[in-house]
Order: C-alpha cells, then sequence, then structure tokens
C-alpha cells in the first residue's frame, strides 16, 4: 500500500515561489521603510499612520512603543485604533479596561472588538451579554466571532448553533468546519442506527457526503482530528490508499489515534514491520489501541514478555482491552489464577468479553454457580457468545425454554450455532417452518451440521425419485442434495453417506463411490459399508470385504453379517460363524435373526 509518501507542501507543488534569502531581507527592508514612513507621518498628525504604527508594534510584542500611538488614534476616533488598544491592555492583564475600548470600538461599529468583548462578557459568566456582543460580530461576516456564537449556543443546546458554525465555516475557520463534520457525522450514524420517517427525515448518506466535505476542508487547513475521522471514512468505504494518505497527514501532526489506524493499515496490507513503527509512535503517545495491537504483534512472533509489557502499558493508558489481553495471554500459557486475575478486573471495568472469558473459565473450574451470573452480565452487555454459553449451561441442567430464549437471543445477532441450536428445538416442537428458517441462517453461516438437517428436513418433503440403473446417470439434483453436497464438503460424515446414496440412486456409481470413499476414511462405518456394498455389485468382493470388516469393527450388525455370508459360501465356516455371532450381538432385531439363523446353520454343518 503506498501510504508512505510524505504530503507535498505549498512550496514542493510548485504554485508558490521560495523566497530566497534576498527576498526575505527585501522584505525586512520594506517593513522598515514602512514603519519609518509611518513613525514620520505619526508624528506629523496622521491618525491613520498612529493606527497602523501601533498594531504594526503591538503585533511585533512592543507593548509599551505601541501604547502611546494607540491612544493617540483611538482619542481622535479611530475605531481600530480602540480595538486593539483593548488587545494590548488585556494582553497587560487590565481586562475591565480592556473592555471598555472595544465596547467603544463595537458600538463605532468592528466587528473584531465585539468578538472580543462578547468573549470577555462570556469568560465572566454574562451569557446574555456574551451572546449580545457576539451576534453583533457574527452579524457582520466576522469568522470568529460567528464561531464563538455557536459555541456559546451550543453549550446552551440551542438549535441555531449549527447556522452560525456553519457560518463559520463556510468563512474558512477550521475548527468551525471540523466540528460542523462532527455533528453530521453523528447524526448520519445515529440515523443509520434508527432510519427516520417523514418528508423532513435526514437521509444518513448525504449527511455523511456532507460530513466528509467539511472534514476536507479543515483537514485541508491543517486540522489534524478531521484528517483522521476523514481517514475513518475513506477506510469504512474501502478507499484505502487515499485514506492512508490522511492518516499519514494527522499522525505526522502528532494525532496518535491516526497513527494506530496507519498501522492497522499497514498491517492489513501485510507490512508488519512498518505498522509495528507507527504502533511505537502511538503507544508512546498514550493510545492504548495501538499497545494492545503491539501486545498482539510480540505475542504471535512468541515473545510473550514484550506481549506483556505493551498490554501492561495498554492498560495504564486506560484501555480495558490491555487487562482482557493479559488475561489471554496467561490463560494460554497454562497460568490459570493469573488469566482468572486479569479477567476479573476487564470484566469489572465493563469489558463484555472478559466476563464472558471469566465465565467460561470458572465453568472449566467447575464453578457453575460463579459462571452463571459473569455469562448473564456480558450478554446484557451484547456478548452474542455469552448469550450462547448461557444457553448451553441452561440445557445441561435440563431448562431447555431457558435455553431456548438465550439460544434465540445469540442467533438474532447472528450466531451460526445458536441459530443450530433453535433450528433443532423448533424441529423437536414441531415447528418446521421456523426449524427451517433458522437453519438456513446456521447453514448460510457454515455449519455443517445446520446444512445437513436443513437437507433432511427437504429431504423429507421431496416426491420419490424415479428408479435408475447403476450407471445410468441422471444430472439433474434437488435443493436438498446441494444442501447435502455443502456439508459434505466440509467432511460432515452423515452428509457424505446421503450424497453417495443419492448419487448411487442417480446412477452415478462413481460419485456413489467418491462420497462412500470419503466418509468411511474418516469413520464412518455407514460409509464403509455402503462402500462394500457397492464394490460388491461391481464384482469386487474381495475389496467389499475390507470395508465391511471395517464397518463390522465399528458396530455395524449389517457389515458383520455380510462378512459371515460372505464366509460361509468361501466354506471358511469357523469364520463365518465367528461373524454370525457378532452380527447377532450387534443388532438391530432382523439382523440378529437373520444371523442367529445363519449361526445355527453353520454350526450344524460344522458339527456334521
Amino acid at each position: 500500500m503506498d501510504v508512505m509518501g510524505d504530503k507535498a507542501t505549498l512550496f514542493e507543488t510548485g504554485r508558490f515561489v521560495q523566497p530566497s534569502q534576498q527576498d526575505e531581507a527585501g522584505e525586512v527592508a520594506d517593513d522598515a521603510a514602512e514603519e519609518v514612513r509611518r513613525r514620520i507621518a505619526a508624528e506629523a498628525g496622521d491618525i491613520e499612520a498612529m493606527s497602523v504604527l501601533g498594531a504594526m508594534l503591538l503585533r511585533r510584542g512592543d507593548l509599551d512603543g505601541a501604547e502611546p500611538h494607540l491612544r493617540a488614534a483611538t482619542a481622535a476616533g479611530d475605531r481600530a485604533a480602540a480595538n486593539n488598544l483593548g488587545v494590548l491592555l488585556h494582553q497587560r492583564g487590565y481586562a475591565d479596561e480592556a473592555a471598555g475600548w472595544w465596547r467603544i470600538a463595537a458600538v463605532a461599529g468592528s466587528a473584531a472588538a465585539a468578538h472580543a468583548l462578547g468573549r470577555h462578557h462570556r469568560e465572566r459568566g454574562d451569557e446574555p451579554a456574551a451572546e449580545y456582543w457576539l451576534r453583533q460580530s457574527a452579524e457582520q461576516g466576522h469568522s470568529l466571532g460567528a464561531y464563538a456564537l455557536a459555541d456559546l449556543l451550543e453549550h446552551r443546546g440551542d438549535a441555531g448553533a449549527e447556522r452560525w458554525m456553519r457560518a463559520a465555516a463556510e468563512r474558512g475557520h477550521r475548527e468551525a468546519a471540523y466540528r460542523l463534520a462532527r455533528a453530521l457525522d453523528r447524526r448520519a450514524a445515529d440515523e443509520e442506527e434508527a432510519p427516520a420517517s417523514g418528508p423532513g427525515a435526514d437521509d444518513g448518506a448525504s449527511l455523511l457526503g456532507e460530513a466528509e466535505q467539511w472534514y476536507r476542508q479543515a483537514a485541508a487547513r491543517g486540522h489534524r482530528r478531521a484528517a483522521l475521522h476523514l481517514g475513518a471514512i475513506l477506510e469504512k468505504r474501502g478507499q484505502l490508499k487515499e485514506a492512508g494518505r490522511w492518516y499519514l497527514t494527522s499522525a505526522k501532526d502528532g494525532e496518535a489515534r491516526a497513527a494506530c489506524a496507519l498501522g492497522f493499515l499497514l498491517r492489513d496490507a501485510g507490512d508488519t514491520e512498518s505498522a509495528a513503527v507507527w504502533w511505537l509512535r502511538a503507544a508512546q503517545d498514550g493510545d492504548g489501541n495501538a499497545a494492545n495491537a503491539l501486545g498482539a504483534l510480540h505475542a504471535e512472533r512468541g515473545e510473550p514478555q514484550t506481549a506483556e509489557r505493551w498490554y501492561r502499558a495498554a492498560m495504564d493508558a486506560g484501555d480495558d482491552n490491555g487487562a482482557y489481553n493479559l488475561g489471554l495471554l496467561c490463560a494460554e500459557q497454562g497460568r490459570t489464577a493469573q488469566a482468572e486475575q486479569w479477567y476479573r478486573r476487564a470484566a469489572y471495568a465493563g469489558h463484555r468479553e472478559a466476563a464472558n472469558a471469566l465465565a467460561i473459565l470458572l465453568l472449566q473450574g467447575g464453578d457453575a454457580a460463579g459462571a452463571e451470573p459473569w455469562f448473564s452480565k456480558a450478554a446484557e452487555a451484547g456478548s452474542v457468545d455469552a448469550a450462547f454459553n448461557l444457553g448451553i449451561l441452561f440445557a445441561g441442567r435440563g431448562e431447555e425454554s431457558v435455553a431456548l430464549r438465550w439460544y434465540e437471543r445469540a442467533a438474532a445477532a447472528g450466531h451460526t450455532e445458536a441459530a443450530l441450536q433453535v433450528g433443532i428445538a423448533r424441529l423437536r416442537h414441531g415447528d418446521e417452518p421456523e426449524a427451517e428458517r433458522h437453519l438456513r441462517c446456521a447453514a448460510g453461516g457454515g455449519s455443517a451440521e445446520a446444512a445437513y438437517r436443513l437437507a433432511t428436513v427437504l429431504d423429507a418433503r421431496r416426491p420419490p425419485a424415479p428408479a435408475h440403473e447403476l450407471g445410468e446417470t441422471v444430472h439433474e439434483k434437488t435443493e436438498c442434495e446441494e444442501w447435502y453436497e455443502r456439508a459434505a464438503g466440509q467432511g460432515h460424515r452423515r452428509a457424505q453417506v446421503r450424497v453417495g446414496m443419492l448419487a448411487a440412486a442417480r446412477g452415478d456409481v462413481v460419485e456413489a463411490a467418491r462420497w462412500y470413499r470419503q466418509a468411511a476414511e474418516a469413520g464412518s462405518r455407514n460409509g464403509a459399508f455402503n462402500l462394500g456394498l457397492l464394490l460388491a455389485r461391481e464384482g469386487s468382493e474381495p475389496e467389499a470385504a475390507v470395508w465391511w470388516t471395517r464397518a463390522a469393527d465399528a458396530g455395524h450388525g449389517r457389515a458383520a453379517l455380510r462378512l459371515a455370508l460372505v464366509y460361509a459360501r468361501r466354506g471358511e465356516l469357523a469364520e463365518g460363524q465367528r461373524w454370525a455371532d457378532r452380527a447377532v450381538s450387534l443388532g438391530p432385531g432382523e439382523v440378529a435373526e437373520r444371523a442367529a439363523r445363519l449361526r445355527d446353520a453353520l454350526r450344524q454343518e460344522l458339527s456334521a
């Protein structure tokens, strides 16, 4: 990812020519000459020259030199001089006298003085007077006045604040642009969570688009937090290269969160070393998230001591994830007591996943009573895993209705295994439509068991398929077979057997054998038995006997009976009798009955 280049300066763009040392010297000489001209004019009684000269000296910090010129110009009625005299007196610490001169200048129409006077009144808690003068300044087009008025109104919760914040932003005030963007951003987020209705409702997308434009304006003027938020918007949209550039701009200006975010972008792009550099910079500036990222990086590298140090740094920075990650690290190392200690610390601070992990730790230690309240606390705080674990806990106690409520809660939040459990429960209760809905959710989430059970539900509904001879291939597949195949592809042995059976029913011997073999090799005795049947029909009885032996050894009664018949036909009566005995003990009933008759016949034959 190409995000590491430095942002071009104005001089580097070629739009501005960098002044030479001679140019700078010339400017200094011009300023000095201008000051001499103004001083001569002021001494000759020129009021404007007195005002300008006072302002020049004030900007330079020469308060003693500026004051007499400003007082003289003010006495002659120059409002700019009155405003600047107020600034000078405020810098000297004479706030009340400064306010008097600002009032004179503001009454004479100085927007800057009205702004300064409004700020003076606000600092003293006189909000009505502050609002009056700030409004005077803002209505004259003064950007600082508009921003200060917006800030005052926003503090009071006045709906008119946005109008003046927007006015200040439009006049180039970068902090106003940033705060306007933040307000629009928050409204867009609220709209996304709970869309408003009606003709006056805001559109979340348009709000976010406008927020982005204001972020851009503030960021272009060097506002580092605006650059951070702009980067976040672009990253969410997938424009990672531009997002990285804004993160870099913000990070170089000292924004630790931007350095951290840039680190994650680089890590996702595969540049872990550069990511670590930015995480280190952010962590040293007190960013707990970056410290956690460094801890995780060192843990992955097998450096637990360094990882622990960074997790502790994250915790010291006020990031509860630090304590949680310390718990995970200790648990991985088998330091259960310490893991519990860190989980508890994070859980008491409100970390829901730490509460869930603590509950699991207690449950593993046999303390189900102690685990339950932590599961509940985590689940109520929004932990989906905790809700699912509560379902398991109550199901283990036989409290099926309570367990189902927690499973449904977790399933509604997208928990795949919880959706499977709800589907199974609904099947038990005979609510097939609801069961199918949950099984589809779980199967779509990747659960092989859910895909298999959904397939069985659909399988039971489909009409009987016409019979086909082995070797006669039919390519049409039903939805249930597609779900069986999905489960089979994920290694579900019963699904593999069923896919093999459906393939055999279609006459696709090769496909059937492939699935039976996969199931058998994974330990399915039904797969081994069916593969044996297929091989026997194809004339490969010796190989079939190998698979039947595997199935019978795993407890398959029909496979034992088949072996008994094979050995009986071969004349190996004792071996046939042994497998017949095995089939009698394994069952089921009809198999045991047939095996008993065969065993008795073989016994008579042996004793004859």
